[in-house]
């Protein structure tokens, strides 16, 4: 196990060893989030094709935008 020093102004010091088995460069941009009381950090892309992977069962012929604007409509109708 590698220790992670948060510093003094908030910047965490990520070991360089770290860094390598993660992949990741210095100055990379990570996403962070907690997650159970743990810092979660990630690249960037490794979110992103987690997001696509999301969506991936969705042709091409579908319009999320379409189907959102459909509901809000038929909620609306609902309210009236």
């Amino acid at each position: 196990m590698l220790t992670v020093t948060i510093k003094p102004d908030g910047r965490l010091l990520v070991p360089a060893a770290l860094r390598k088995a993660f992949g990741a460069e210095p100055g990379e941009p990570l996403a962070a989030r907690v997650e159970e009381g743990r810092l979660v950090l990630e690249r960037r892309a490794a979110v992103l094709k987690r997001a696509q992977g999301r969506f991936e069962d969705i042709g091409p012929d579908v319009s999320l935008v379409d189907e959102l604007l459909a509901e809000r409509r038929a909620e609306t109708d609902r309210d009236r």
